[in-house]
């Protein structure tokens, strides 16, 4: 035992960093040594799929010379025996912000209260928006901290990528090790990735206030940096965009942060060719099929939420079933994507306390991740990630000597790190040569021989001790100090019976002898032999018992209550003998089959007889409609509003689709099969609209409808020029008449920007390689597509005043308005926009919500419909939505339109507004087949539908309805049992949360509440 010990304070003092060149002087005497070591009979695992037995690793001057069974060991090598232990090559983290400047907070930067910042305070030639800052380096602002890289050093980390994390275009990140050291010799790799993210972070420039700005302002820089490169730095110096330049070779990371953050990230990189490596959130697992086809790289965090304290039943209410499946489920998320081939690293990203890294890791190991997969996501992944693989990840020759020493398998719950060497510098964690005397021992004190020394603890070098005495147990004080043992203790727990002292050696590892004194002052003997492994703990019996607690793995789409185990799929179907609404000529037809195949409607007719392999469906005494289409929506998004500037036009709300969103759902239980989904009202010229089949399930992308036209939202009015937020005061417009001016002025540009590129088109190949082309400009992209009919506009509208200067605007512009949305005095002006051919999307009867309302009336639709003007009744509301065929039935009383051409207001009408007639609004072969089987007359009240069909795959059925609930309620019971018994058996918890999705409206802005609004609601 004397001897374990004399090696490994050896060791420790032998142990010096290898010898480094240096441009620093040294005030003193140089002290150089060659830094020359071998690891000898030790199990060398070299990468995750090399392991050697009874290997040595030899290491010069901080690097690898040589790994093997059979290795040479020169003259003057520091050796140390290794035997039972391993060598594992440090872990990796490559998303980390490790010695950097600390991020404040950021300040408000508008709303109430605030005054908007428009324009950049960053002085100097850089980009206009603060943003955006490509030009941060991390290896300039590195600072290395000691207790933070002693913290990740003790769990086996010995390099990190860091990086600021601020901002949307980030900088450069560097890959730097975990020693003690100046900083210039920690930088493996000044600028090793160039580093993005959706979060404007501490800029209080008033734009983007939204992730669809975000994500504007992340492609115009791109546009604007190729821009530069292929002639715009002759016409103005940024540096910036020289950065932004410079970047893109570098490797690319985004911080996506969740599911759809993945998908989203990866969008932006195909339009400009570039592949991300992504950051995820822990969730993947839930669009794996989606995230797979990316084809990206994932940094995964394994932050595993805690379980939810709901003993409380309220408090239990506050807990979305989503939440209570994602907590069963994360510690699956790294095997699913290792099963699906998708390559990931894994990182401390996200976790609140770093000690709990290990106990996570293991977790996802239990949970069907390999530990060849781990380590390859804590190793060679991400180095080979960072082109950085010829340096580190490895134990190979000539690699970086960063590695750590084990007890056993890195990945055993049992395992003890005792070393981790960087760049050649030893740093111990724990003491390797202490014994272990971990197990039942049986004690001999004095005449006393009844005694029994239980130690127990997670490691060696942390027992915990136990005295039995027949059945009695005591703590006593015990040290341990190289081969010399003392023990204080009571032997009984009589009052006054006072402590045995007790002192002895080690003659052997299992056994021990020695003196002591009794507490009357008595001289005895006593000694101590190892019987058998320490009984297991009652706590460890707690916890494994309640890991066998039931599970389930599956995966409903989406992954929210009321989600489908399997993605709906399109059948051929045939329904029969129900009363069918055509909106053709045919008009209403009873007692009539509709045959739907490859989800388009085949035939209409009576007596249809049933291929084969058709479903067949009874429609008696029912009616079948095609779909209601919301010509006006804000459902499924994660904002609606982009307001930084008074034009938004750059922003789409296809980038902000929330495919999780319940009210999808819903809507379809109301019949709703299609919704164009806009922006909101904040500025005079808003964002492109994303019109979307109300596919339940699908991924946003799954969701937009291919091939439909394009359009964008326009807003007039109190919202555009902030009238109900006067501290606003700074951006323009701020009257009705500067709107008609922000009109004027950006159709003008957009004229002159389309002339630009059409003239440098016409450009010979020969002249467009010394010409400067125009510069990329997606905000007037979209105007310049209104200008050629190719995107058209819905405008936001009330006062008939206003509605006419647009018109008057387009007019004099040469071009057309679309719809006019809201549109409450348009029965005023009927006649001109029938003129204009102008379409109108109204409420039914909402009135008196604000003074733009004023003049409103429940006939409007009536009369504009009498004019000639194609009119739609909307919603603008998510709970208005589900009843949208009420809200057509109101026509009908109001005003006595026939009830025909009042359901073609929510069918066949928006169909024409949205120019999808073609495809959608009728029942007519060739059209897709979105279809609605209602259980009475559709503009009844008591009106429900059975079945809600898009393009014959079923997503709402009436039938299955009560047994999906009550599935989702057996659920979400069982995972509560499951919740309450995970804190029964000690596990930290969280109390809930309560979330409630917000309804959007039109003047609604990201994290701003409207008057009076609930947190949340």
């Amino acid at each position: 035992m004397r001897r374990h010990f004399l090696t490994a304070l050896l060791a420790a003092g032998l142990a010096y960093s290898a010898v480094a060149q240096t441009t620093f002087p040294r005030n003193g005497v140089y002290d150089e040594r060659p830094g020359l070591y071998a690891f000898t009979n030790a199990t060398i695992v070299v990468d995750p799929q090399t392991t050697l037995q009874n290997a040595t690793l030899l290491i010069r001057d901080g690097r690898v010379e040589a790994v093997g069974t059979n290795v040479s060991v020169p003259a003057g090598t520091v050796i140390a025996d290794l035997k039972g232990k391993r060598i594992y090559p440090a872990l990796i983290d490559i998303y980390s912000d490790y010695g950097m400047p600390e991020i404040p907070r950021a300040a408000p930067g508008g709303g109430r209260g605030g005054v908007p910042q428009i324009e950049s305070n960053k002085k100097g030639a850089y980009y206009w928006n603060q943003a955006v800052q490509p030009e941060n380096s991390a290896s300039q602002l590195f600072k290395a901290t000691p207790a933070k890289a002693d913290e990740l050093r003790k769990l086996g980390f010995g390099t990190v990528l860091t990086h600021p994390h601020d901002g949307i275009v980030r900088g450069t990140g560097a890959l730097v090790t975990l020693a003690d050291d100046r900083e210039n010799t920690l930088v493996l790799k000044s600028d090793a990735a160039a580093h993005y993210s959706f979060s404007k972070g501490t800029s209080r420039q008033s734009y983007p206030n939204s992730m669809m700005g975000s994500v504007a302002l992340l492609r115009q820089a791109l546009y604007d940096a190729d821009w530069y490169k292929r002639g715009g730095n002759k016409e103005q110096s940024n540096l910036s965009l020289e950065a932004l330049n410079r970047n893109q070779s570098l490797p690319a990371i985004f911080e996506g942060n969740d599911k759809l953050g993945v998908l989203r990230a990866d969008k932006v990189g195909d339009e400009f060719g570039v592949q991300y490596i992504i950051k995820g959130g822990g969730d993947e697992y839930q669009r794996l099929d989606e995230i797979k086809a990316t084809g990206a790289s994932l940094i995964i965090p394994i932050n595993f939420p805690q379980p939810y304290d709901v003993e409380d039943a309220w408090d239990a209410d506050n807990v979305a079933l989503s939440e209570l499946k994602h907590w069963e489920m994360a510690p699956l998320n790294a095997s699913r994507l290792a099963s699906a081939n998708i390559p990931f690293a894994l990182t401390t990203a996200g976790l609140k306390n770093k000690a709990d890294f290990w106990a996570n890791l293991r977790k996802a190991i239990e949970n069907g991740l390999s530990e060849q997969k781990a380590l390859e996501a804590l190793t060679t992944t991400p180095a080979k990630l960072m082109k950085a693989e010829d340096m580190v990840g490895s134990l190979q020759k000539g690699r970086v000597a960063s590695f750590i020493i084990t007890s056993g398998n890195l990945f055993g719950a049992d395992n003890v790190i005792y070393e981790n060497w960087i760049r050649g510098k030893q740093y111990i964690v724990n003491q390797k040569d202490v014994v272990d005397l971990r197990g039942s021992w049986q004690l001999t004190i004095g005449n006393q021989s009844n005694v029994k020394l239980n130690v127990t603890g997670k490691s060696a070098d942390k027992p915990e001790y136990q005295i039995v005495i027949d059945t009695t147990k005591i703590t006593p004080k015990v040290a341990v100090s190289g081969e010399i043992i003392s023990i204080q203790t009571q032997l009984s727990r009589r009052p006054g019976s006072g402590t045995t002292r007790l002192t002895g050696y080690f003659t052997s590892p299992t056994s021990v002898k020695g003196e002591g004194e009794t507490p009357d002052g008595k001289q005895i003997t006593w000694s101590a032999t190892k019987s058998g492994d320490a009984p297991l703990s009652t706590t460890a019996v707690t916890a494994a018992r309640s890991t066998s607690a039931t599970s389930s793995t599956a995966v409903v789409y989406p992954f929210v209550g009321m989600g489908n185990a399997q993605k709906p799929k399109s059948e051929n179907v045939l329904i029969r003998n129900a009363t069918v609404w055509t909106n053709e000529k045919e008009g209403v037809l009873t007692e009539t089959d509709v045959l739907v195949q490859d989800g388009k409607i085949a035939k209409v007719g009576k007596g249809l007889s049933a291929p084969a392999g058709v479903k067949v469906i009874d429609g008696t005494g029912k009616h079948l409609t095609t779909g209601i289409i919301d010509e006006h929506s804000h459902i499924a998004l994660l904002t609606i509003n982009e307001g930084g500037q008074t034009s938004s036009a750059e922003v789409r709300m296809s980038d902000v689709i929330n495919s999780e969103d319940i009210n999808i759902y819903r809507q379809l239980a109301g019949g709703v099969t299609t919704s164009q989904l806009l922006h909101g009202s904040a500025n005079s010229i808003g964002g492109q609209s994303a019109i979307v089949k109300l596919k339940w399930g699908e991924s946003p992308e799954g969701l937009l409808l291919k091939g439909a036209d394009g359009f964008i939202k326009f807003a007039l009015g109190e919202n555009v020029k902030q009238s109900n937020n006067p501290s606003a005061g700074v951006r323009f417009p701020q009257s009705r008449m500067g709107v008609e001016q922000v009109y004027m002025d950006h159709f003008t540009r957009a004229k002159e920007y389309a002339k630009g590129w059409t003239t440098y088109n016409k450009l010979g190949a020969k002249e467009k390689t010394t010409a400067i082309p125009p510069r990329r400009d997606i905000e007037l992209d979209a105007l310049a597509e209104i200008l050629s009919a190719k995107r058209f506009i819905t405008c936001h509208s009330y006062v008939q005043s206003e509605i006419n200067m647009l018109m008057k605007v387009a007019d004099s512009l040469g071009f057309k308005v679309n719809t006019f949305t809201h549109i409450l005095e348009g029965y005023k002006l009927a006649d001109k926009m029938a003129k204009h051919g102008v379409g109108g999307s109204s409420f039914a009867d909402w009135w008196a919500y604000k003074m733009e309302v004023h003049d409103a009336i429940p006939y409007n639709a009536a009369l504009m419909h009498r004019m000639g003007v194609t009119v739609s009744i909307n919603s603008d509301d998510a709970e208005m939505a589900r009843r949208l065929n009420q809200e057509a039935a109101k026509t009908v009383e109001y005003g006595g339109i026939p009830e025909e051409d009042a359901w073609k207001m929510v069918t066949l009408n928006p169909a024409k507004l949205l120019h999808l007639d073609n495809r959608l609004g009728s029942m007519k072969v060739g059209k897709d087949a979105d279809l609605v089987l209602w259980n009475a007359h559709p503009l009844s009240i008591y009106a429900r539908p059975e079945i809600t069909m898009i393009e014959g795959a079923t997503y709402f059925s009436l039938k299955d309805e009560e047994a999906k609930r009550e599935a989702m309620q057996a659920e979400r019971a069982r995972l509560i049992q499951k919740t309450l018994s995970a804190k029964a058996s000690g596990s930290p918890t969280q109390r809930p949360t309560f979330r409630r999705s917000r309804m959007w409206h039109c003047e609604d802005i990201e994290g701003v509440m409207a008057e009076g609004e609930e947190e949340g609601k």
